[in-house]
C-alpha cells in the first residue's frame, strides 16, 4: 500500500536544519503580563516547553506589570509612573508581591500539567526559581524617589547554567532581594537583557500585541539592525508609546545586540504557535533585531563594480563564471548582492528572474579565497531565495560546472534544459555543458 505524502511530513522534514541548529542554545524568553493574560498564554506555555524537550536551554523571565496594576486600582491605591518605571513604596511592593508570587505559582502550575490529549502529555518540566539575582535601589532621579523599584546589582551566573545544564526551565520574575534583605520591584525587560548578555544566550525572545514591529503601512519588519530599530524607537517615543510591549522589547534588544548577543525575535502573543513558526520555518513570522558587525550582505551599488570585477575575474579566467564586461555589470548591478566586510566586497551572487514562469537564476556567485571556509555562500544563498520570494517566484535554478556538490547539499536537484526559462534555454552554451540545478522556494 502507498502512503501519500502530508503536509505534517514536509514540514516535519522542512524544520529538521532548525531543528539541529537549535539544540543546546541558550534563548531568553521575555513574557510580559500582557501576555499571560491573553487565552493565548496556554500554547505559549506548551511550545515553551516543547522547545524545552528539544534540547533548547531556556530562561524564561515574566513580567506582572498589568496585574500588579489591577491590584493597586483595586485597592484604590495607584501608582505613579516616572521614566517609564513604576514608584514602588512600601504598599506598593507588598502588591507588587501579591502579583508577581500569584503568576510565579500559575506559570509553574502550567508547566506542570500533563494532561493526555495535550501537547504537555508524558513531558516532565522542570521549573526552577531562586534568588539567581541580587537587586539594588534605583535611587533618586529629578527629586523623585523610587523607593522600592530596584535595578540589578549582580547575577549568579554560574547557578543558573548549572540548572540550564540538568535541562531544568529558569523562572525568573520582576521581584528581587538585596544584599540587605529587601525586595525591590525590576522592570522585565531589563532583567531579561541582562541575563541575555550576561549568559551570552544565542537569542532574545519578546512578545508583543502584533506580529512584530510594523511599518506605517502594517507590514512586519522581518530584520532589523541595531540603529534601524532606534529610529523606530524614537516614532514610538514620540507617539509617547515607548512603554508599549514593542518599546520595551526594542530598548532590551537594542542594548543585547550591541552587546553581544547576536538575535532577538518579537512576535505575537497572540498568534497560536507564532513562537515555534519564527524558530522552525525559514521565514519566520516576526520581527528580527540582528547584531551589526563589521560584515554584511546588501544591494550591490555602482561603487561596488571595481570591488565585484576584482573577485570574479580569476573565476572567468578559471572557465567557472561566465565573462562579463563592466558595461554589462553597470547595466545589471540592481541585479547583485554583495557581501561587505569593512569596505571589502569578498562575495557576490547575482539573482534574475524570469517572472512570466514564476523562477529565477542564481548566478555569479563568488567568494574571495580568504573567507570561503565559512557559510557565506549559503547565507547569500538565503538572502537571494527571500528575494525571489518577495517578488513571487516559485522556483530558483543555477547554472554551474565546478559546484554541483554543493548546491546538492543546498537542496538543489538536477533538471534538463527543457525545465528551464523559454528566455534562458536559447541562451543555454551546449558547449560550456553547464549542469542545470534547480529547488523550490
Amino acid at each position: 500500500m502507498k502512503f501519500r505524502s502530508t503536509a505534517l511530513v514536509k514540514g516535519f522534514r522542512q524544520s529538521a536544519p532548525y531543528l539541529n541548529a537549535h539544540i543546546g542554545k541558550t534563548i531568553v524568553i521575555m513574557l510580559g503580563g500582557e501576555a499571560i493574560a491573553h487565552n493565548n498564554f496556554p500554547h505559549i506555555v506548551n511550545d515553551i516547553a516543547l522547545l524545552n524537550s528539544l534540547g533548547l536551554r531556556i530562561v524564561l523571565v515574566y513580567g506582572a506589570r498589568p496585574q500588579i496594576s489591577l491590584l493597586t486600582e483595586q485597592a484604590g491605591y495607584p501608582t505613579p509612573y516616572h521614566k517609564g518605571v513604576r514608584i514602588t513604596d512600601a504598599r506598593a511592593l507588598e502588591l507588587a508581591k501579591q502579583a508577581a508570587g500569584q503568576l510565579q505559582l500559575d506559570i509553574t502550575a502550567r508547566f506542570s500539567m500533563g494532561l493526555n490529549n495535550t501537547p504537555m502529555a508524558g513531558a516532565h518540566v522542570n521549573v526552577v526559581s531562586g534568588n539567581f539575582i541580587i537587586a539594588q535601589p534605583l535611587g533618586v532621579d529629578d527629586g523623585i524617589d523610587y523607593a522600592h523599584s530596584g535595578k540589578i546589582r549582580r547575577i549568579n551566573i554560574d547557578a543558573i547554567h548549572r540548572q540550564l545544564d540538568q535541562q531544568s526551565v529558569v523562572l525568573l520574575g520582576p521581584i528581587a532581594s538585596s544584599v540587605t534583605g529587601e525586595c525591590f520591584n525590576l522592570t522585565s525587560e531589563e532583567i531579561a537583557t541582562q541575563l541575555a548578555i550576561k549568559l551570552k544566550a544565542d537569542k532574545l525572545i519578546g512578545f508583543c500585541s502584533e506580529q512584530g514591529v510594523l511599518s506605517e503601512d502594517g507590514v512586519v519588519f522581518t530584520e532589523m539592525l541595531p540603529r534601524e530599530a532606534e529610529r523606530e524607537l524614537d516614532k514610538l517615543v514620540a507617539q509617547r508609546a515607548e512603554d508599549s510591549g514593542t518599546g520595551r522589547f526594542l530598548r532590551g534588544a537594542i542594548t543585547a545586540c550591541r552587546a553581544g548577543v547576536p538575535r532577538c525575535h518579537l512576535i505575537s502573543y497572540t498568534e497560536d504557535g507564532a513562537l515555534i513558526q519564527e524558530l522552525f520555518s525559514f521565514d519566520g513570522i516576526g520581527t528580527q533585531v540582528v547584531m551589526e558587525s563589521a560584515e554584511q550582505i546588501r544591494q550591490a551599488a555602482i561603487d561596488d563594480i571595481g570591488g565585484i570585477l576584482e573577485l570574479i575575474r580569476p573565476l572567468e579566467q578559471e572557465g567557472i563564471l561566465v565573462r562579463r564586461s563592466r558595461e554589462q555589470l553597470e547595466q545589471e548591478i540592481e541585479q547583485f548582492t554583495v557581501v561587505d566586510r569593512d569596505g571589502l566586497i569578498i562575495g557576490c551572487a547575482a539573482l534574475y528572474p524570469f517572472s512570466e514562469e514564476g523562477m529565477a537564476e542564481m548566478a555569479c556567485v563568488a567568494v574571495h579565497p580568504d573567507f570561503r571556509d565559512s557559510d557565506r555562500g549559503a547565507a547569500m544563498l538565503a538572502h537571494l531565495r527571500h528575494q525571489a520570494k518577495e517578488q513571487g517566484l516559485k522556483t530558483l535554478f543555477v547554472l554551474t560546472t565546478r559546484s554541483l556538490h554543493w548546491f546538492r547539499e543546498q537542496g538543489f536537484v538536477e533538471c534538463s534544459v527543457e525545465q528551464l526559462p523559454v528566455a534562458k534555454k536559447a541562451l543555454y552554451n551546449f558547449q560550456r555543458c553547464s549542469k542545470i540545478l534547480i529547488t523550490s522556494l
